[in-house]
């Protein structure tokens, strides 16, 4: 067996829909399958997704607040008064920021530009920036993809004389700022239809109402801020990503061609997968390590040189980043290992002194990314005693409303129910994980724990020719909300298992599958996952969960699987026999079951025979008495061998290795029956030293050395003439003959007294099968041949036939 690390979910799709798309369209069953598993309920609708354009955009005056905001802004243009964008030091503030330079410009206003500085300032408006703006003249502050939380800072401006629009995105509270306008489609009294926009998204609509036309010209920045704050790609935004990546392919903006070509990317097959794995992260660099300025100056300027430096000095800080990020992910894994420790693995807080508060939000990802839990990561400053950070949460955990419950320990936070920030007095550090905590014991259940994976088809693999996935790409752009379609492939046999990359840290598996007498064969690709390879058996039965792509090589063009996940259903038996070495083998198989939500595997050993215990000890010290192990007794009882086995039963080892060499088949059926949990079998079967001899002697060989002894009447053992000519004389071996002779001393056919052979002067007659010498090379017969001398094949069939 190999569990995955996530609930697959198959839901129930309407075929009858699905035959009208696929009649009515034209489509291929594939592509309408999974327009109905993305809520396409009708054939306008399946159009729409598929051929939407401007036309499907709503009215930008449809949400509350516009008609105030274009009418102020029309004013200051007239008047030519100094306008301040101010926006946030992400890449959808960033973004937000570029995109409303780029309006303003156009219609010729006097403006700037002005986010804050992430460590000194923090985010969102502050009194300080606002002092600034008010003494340099500014007489309008449009904010973007931020102020909706800043009613007493916007009531501080006002005290100053300064007019503010709030263009934002993110969850409104119970009082909102007291303002010119407040656009923000998640607004109560807001009726706009749509209502995921991000903060880019806004300004958009914005400069949609402005212009009295839509925009198209703007789309880039728009595409690019979507993408990066990780917004669903349904509705207005799909059209506005999907449209601003056609827009990139040409882009007339050198900030972009200057950031797609520092990225590698060819600017003809830009995804959004390359905005939030490649464009967006760059951008994000500046605001993190230095001040975003620079990653405005990047998307507003019209120097092509200009904009190459930039393009270079942002990869580099994302470089530097990333190794910040390394390192910080060490210890905070660490941490989010010492918790559970304290009870305290439900939500995962790690704080530390001086960690750079701007990749907070990166290591708390990949926190989530590796325990699935939700995950808080915060930077402690010691001189002000203030903690800040950011959070990202699972399915079921609202972070926005958890906060908000425990708002008392809180200087300040916001954000939604998948990421937030906040700041807080480091003293309520310990109490606020522990209400984190509570409340998600209250809401999450152990399922919660574990990640679901949807599955929008379960096919073979003839289901999937290269034409049906060429069809794919009309369900694109793919992301947040409208994800790549995820495929489920069963019961596949594996034609090759190896790992890539220079660490080997990558996973590729040859997959084959016969239906109907059609054979189809895949390969398939899951990327680090590279410690599962040890953990499949080549005759395995694959389960795989992936997208599927195609691969390009030397003009060939080959269906491929990503893997997401994978599975083996069965027990698998690993062929350990005449391997050495068991302590690196051991210290391997750990290494690459490691990892997960908190999740432990359970490696056990058996010997067999309570004689193999001593000749253990050296192999003992070598694993570490962590590992535990349990002696056979008596054919069916096991006793623990070491402290780690008396605290748990055989029943619970996931990972079994069969140590030793049964003395009969009986014990090797009685440990299997016992290993109820086991999901992967090592059989090493090993001697450790014991000579048990090879074959059983027939009882014509018994009776010739009888009457030999016979006509000798006795022997001298230690003689090595007298044995060699005995040898001579039967025919076998001096071993088979001390054998032979050592069973008849059993069965008081003869006495042995110092290492002289006399006849009994009355034996009993007593046949062979009762001595118990006889019967354990009997069995040893039996027992090699399931054990030493039967295939890996064989073998694995064996074992799998007498588990439980």
């Amino acid at each position: 067996m190999l569990a995955p690390k996530a609930r697959w979910s198959a839901p129930h799709v309407d075929e009858e829909l699905v035959e009208s798309l696929v009649r009515e369209l034209q489509i291929d069953p594939l592509v309408a399958r999974i327009l109905v598993l993305r809520d396409i309920r009708s054939v306008p609708e399946a159009k729409q997704f598929m051929q939407g354009g401007i036309e499907d955009f709503h009215d930008p005056f449809l949400l509350d607040g516009m008609f105030p905001a274009i009418e102020r802004i029309r004013t200051a243009l007239q008047k030519n008064e100094l306008i301040r964008i101010y926006g946030d030091y992400d890449a959808d503030g960033v973004s937000s920021t570029s995109l409303m330079a780029h309006l303003l410009r156009g219609l010729g206003a006097h403006f700037d530009t002005y986010i804050p500085h992430r460590i000194r300032e923090g985010y969102g408006l502050n009194r300080g920036a606002l002092t600034l703006a008010k003494e340099q003249g500014v007489g309008l502050i449009i904010t973007v993809d931020t102020g909706i939380s800043a009613a007493q800072e916007i009531a501080y401006a006002h005290e100053l004389g300064l007019d503010v629009i709030v263009t934002d995105h993110h969850e409104p509270p119970e009082i909102l700022p007291d303002c010119l306008a407040v656009i923000n489609p998640k607004k109560p009294s807001c009726n706009y239809p749509y209502k995921l926009l991000a903060g880019v998204g806004v300004a958009f609509k914005l400069a949609h109402a402005l212009l009295g036309r839509f925009p198209e010209e703007l789309l880039e920045f728009a595409a690019l801020g979507t993408v990066a704050d990780l917004m669903p790609l349904t509705g207005e935004n799909r059209l506005i990503v999907k449209m601003g990546l056609a827009r990139m392919q040409n882009s007339e903006y050198v900030g972009f061609r200057s950031l797609i070509a520092v990225s590698g990317i060819d600017k003809k097959e830009v995804t959004a997968g390359h905005i939030g794995f490649s464009l967006a992260p760059k951008i994000n660099a500046s605001g993190r390590l230095e001040a975003a300025d620079i990653a405005v100056k990047l998307l507003t300027t019209s120097d092509a040189k200009e904009a190459e430096q930039i393009a270079f000095e942002l990869d580099m800080l994302n470089r530097e980043r990333q190794q910040i990020v390394e390192d910080m992910v060490q210890e905070a894994f660490a941490m989010a290992d010492a918790q559970r420790e304290k009870g305290l693995d439900k939500v995962i807080l790690v704080a530390k002194e001086q960690w750079n508060v701007g990749v907070v939000g990166i290591v708390a990802s990949k926190i989530v990314e590796k325990y699935y839990r939700p995950a808080l990561v915060l930077s402690i400053d010691p001189e002000k005693g203030m903690a800040k950070g950011s959070a990202r949460s699972i399915a079921g955990f609202d972070l926005h409303k958890a906060l908000t419950s425990c708002h008392e320990l809180l200087d300040h936070y916001g954000g939604h129910q998948a990421a937030a920030g906040m700041s807080l007095n480091s003293a309520n550090l310990e109490n606020f994980a522990i209400r984190l905590n509570e409340l998600a014991a209250a809401s999450l259940t152990e399922q919660d724990y574990i990640p679901i994976l949807r599955v929008d088809n379960a096919c073979s693999l003839a289901d999937v020719p290269i034409k049906s996935i060429e069809g794919l790409e009309q369900l694109a752009p793919f992301g947040m909300g409208n994800p790549s379609p995820k495929f489920m492939f069963t019961e596949l046999e594996l034609s090759d298992i190896r790992t890539m990359g220079k660490e080997k840290q990558h996973l590729k598996l040859g997959l084959s599958q016969t239906q109907d007498e059609i054979s189809c064969s895949v390969e398939a690709v899951a990327f680090g996952k590279g410690n599962l390879a040890s953990l499949i058996a080549p005759s395995a039965k694959v389960d795989v969960l992936g997208e599927l792509s195609i691969n390009e090589w030397n003009g060939v063009r080959k269906p491929q699987i990503i893997m997401q996940d994978l599975r083996i259903p069965h027990k698998q038996v690993f062929d350990w026999r005449g391997t050495g070495q068991l302590h690196l083998k051991l210290a391997s198989l750990e290494a690459n079951l490691q990892g997960g939500a908190f999740q432990q595997s359970s490696t056990g050993i058996v010997l067999f025979d309570e004689a193999d215990e001593v000749l253990f000890q050296s192999t003992a010290e070598q694993i570490g008495d962590h590992i535990p192990y349990w002696i056979v007794q008596d054919t069916e009882q096991v006793k623990p061998g070491n402290h780690a086995a008396s605290t748990m039963v055989l029943g619970e080892i996931q990972d079994l290795i069969l140590y030793t060499l049964p003395r009969q088949l009986d014990s090797l059926r009685a440990v299997l029956r016992q290993a109820t949990g086991m999901m992967r079998c090592y059989p090493v079967f090993a001697e450790l030293g014991q000579d048990l001899g090879n074959t059983l002697p027939s009882r014509e060989m018994f009776k010739m050395i009888y009457a030999i002894l016979q006509k000798e009447k006795s022997l001298e053992l230690q003689d090595t003439r007298i044995m060699s000519s005995l040898s001579k004389r039967s025919g076998l071996s001096p071993a088979m003959i001390h054998f032979i002779i050592a069973v008849f001393e059993e069965l008081e056919f003869v006495v042995k007294h110092d290492n002289m052979v006399t006849m009994s002067t009355s034996p009993a007659k007593r046949d062979l099968s009762t001595s118990r010498l006889y019967q354990h090379r009997l069995h040893r017969q039996e027992v090699e041949a399931i054990v030493m001398y039967s295939s890996a094949k064989e073998l694995e069939q064996w074992i799998a036939d007498h588990i439980k």
